[in-house]
């Protein structure tokens, strides 16, 4: 194996010609905005940050597209071990946009020039698997349900943040491409009000602009495979590398396996996952479609039988999963009320779901259609694939499909699990918009009839137009309740309803006293009755807040139970 050592300048430049391209095998690119902000604060203080694994094939290996455009070389090494970093520093050095999670978007970061001496944060480790990544896209977990001083003393401590309109107006922060992209500091001074020579901060601030642009010249070692290894050998070097280090999800490492085993197959997945997202169903394709694939090839969810399956069983596998999750999708939509992964606690409700409709041949009764509208829906209100082990958890249900067993035993397997099937008010206690429950309430509220306080339109997630969009919005705004409640009370899921960015922008900051007499003169009561919010006037005082969580809580139990089971 050989040994070289490139500057990140030159892999860039390797990238832009085409002279490094990504194999069939790898991954998408998926790096959080938040991931490329810490590697550049690595590189900026001369940290580690891994090494660069390539392979100079001899024989023809299919393809991938990449996430950063590229010219066309015809002499290019594959690459097999640092596919987020390069591409995360071609993006934001060149200021180009890569294509994340189907998206072409633009990376910005920005750089602190009064940044504090040596690192001042611990690095969020986050778990890819059964997590809605766009929903933290640019932002940590503790930034969602913070405060805008909060955020702003928390920036203040740090070197590097994901662009924000707000802080790139600010003198002192200044944007990372921008500087990478030029040798000269004056105009970054001079925004920073430096006009002097003899500005105390004008050697500081020059000293860490150069330190910034020594990013370009950070140099990485490289390992190059043998052009003698066969496609086979260099798979299995690319999962014991990634296994070893967990880089990679199971279901990267597991493409890789099957992409191996079937040439070419990545195109055949990519263009049915496509196909399900124009139909709404923007899923996976290693977490969802890979793994369905594996479950209708063997009955079980886990990627580890890959190994001993052959390109005919993956064929087969493939073709049979696919007819299950266009079922699945389809009956998720017209039957159960559920027409986008985003109303999913889990995804792998689609998988039970295809795989129940395959063992029955597609030709369900209609007390079996009526039962796993009643599974799917409690089942997604009690997170039954978004707690604990969930490959355990679709494993136990699968193997109840595999015996032919029915509905009756995937609920008696739900209440071993969680308990109780129903909902109590304190069920609702201390849940944000990112509880299970959350996704129950506004499915629930749909189907009472739920509309926009404005424009009448029923609560949709999928309206068109910036302000017809559905946004959940605090009937008790942030603004009201500061400084007199906790974030956590504040954010309770008992003080979120639904209505459009335009109502939304229209109440603003105004207390609900003040705002719901409006609506109520227009339209009555019956708006805030659909979305189980009451309106009696000593419930819609700051003071009187923690008695209006409870009294709605006890509405929105009494809602969903309607929902749930029909009672």
């Amino acid at each position: 194996m050989a040994k070289e050592e490139k500057t990140v300048e030159e892999l860039v430049r390797m990238i832009e010609r085409g002279e490094l391209r990504l194999p069939e095998m790898q991954r998408r690119y998926v790096w959080l905005s938040t991931r490329v902000r810490d590697l550049f604060d690595s590189l900026y203080r001369g940290y580690p940050s891994g090494t660069i694994l390539l392979w100079e094939a001899d024989e023809k290996v299919p393809l991938r597209d990449p996430a950063f455009s590229q010219q066309g070389s015809p002499y290019y090494k594959l690459l097999l071990d640092g596919q987020q970093r390069l591409t995360s520093l071609a993006a934001v050095i060149r200021g180009k946009p890569v294509t994340v999670r189907g998206h072409k978007k633009p990376i910005e970061l920005l750089f602190n020039l009064e940044h504090p001496e040596g690192p001042s944060f611990f690095t969020e480790v986050q778990e890819e698997e059964n997590r809605n990544d766009e929903e933290l896209e640019g932002r940590t977990a503790d930034e969602v349900d913070s405060t805008e001083d909060e955020l702003q003393k928390r920036f203040d401590r740090m070197t590097f943040v994901v662009a924000t309109k707000k802080l790139a107006s600010l003198p002192h922060w200044v944007n990372v491409n921008k500087v990478l992209t030029t040798d000269s500091d004056t105009v970054f001074l001079k925004r920073a009000g430096i006009t002097s020579l003899d500005d105390p901060k004008h050697d500081r601030y020059t000293k860490r602009l150069a330190r910034l642009r020594g990013i370009r010249n950070y140099v990485y070692r490289i390992d190059v495979l043998e052009r003698t290894l066969s496609y086979e050998e260099v798979v299995e070097i690319f999962v014991r590398v990634n296994s070893l280090g967990t880089k990679l999800r199971g279901s990267d490492l597991a493409l890789a396996q099957v992409t191996a085993k079937w040439r070419n197959s990545l195109k055949e997945f990519q263009k049915f996952q496509q196909n399900c997202k124009r139909k709404g169903f923007d899923l996976d394709l290693g977490s969802v479609h890979l793994r369905n694939l594996i479950v209708f090839a063997t009955g079980q969810s886990r990627f580890n039988t890959i190994g001993r399956l052959k390109e005919g069983d993956l064929r087969t596998g493939w073709e049979n999963s696919r007819r299950g999750t266009e079922f699945a999708q389809n009956f998720m939509r017209a039957n159960v009320g559920i027409e986008s992964p985003a109303l999913l606690a889990s995804p792998y409700a689609l998988i039970t779901m295809a795989y129940f409709g395959h063992k029955r041949n597609y030709s369900l009764s209609s007390d079996e259609s009526e039962g796993l509208v009643r599974w799917v829906r409690l089942a997604n209100a009690k997170g039954r694939y978004s707690r604990g082990s969930s490959e355990t958890f679709l494993d136990q249900d699968l193997t109840i499909l595999e015996g032919d067993k029915g509905i009756n035993e995937l609920m008696e397997h739900l209440h071993r699990q969680v308990g109780n099937l129903r909902i109590a008010p304190g069920d609702l206690e201390g849940r944000s918009q990112r509880s299970a429950l959350f996704k129950t309430m506004f499915l629930a509220f749909r189907e009472a009839g739920a509309k926009d306080w404005q424009s009448n339109l029923a609560i949709a997630i999928n309206h068109s137009g910036i302000q017809d969009k559905l946004q959940f919005h605090h009937i008790f705004p942030k603004a009201v309740l500061k400084d007199k409640y906790t974030n956590r009370e504040i954010n309770d899921i008992a003080n979120l309803c639904f209505i459009s960015a335009k109502t939304n922008m229209w109440i603003n900051k105004r207390p609900p006293r003040e705002y719901f007499p409006e609506i109520i003169k227009g339209a009555g009561t019956e708006p805030f009755k659909v979305q189980c919010i009451p309106t009696e006037e000593n419930f819609l005082d700051p003071e009187t807040y923690k008695e209006f969580l409870v009294v709605r809580r006890e509405l929105i139990v009494k809602r969903l139970e309607e929902f749930l089971h029909g009672n």
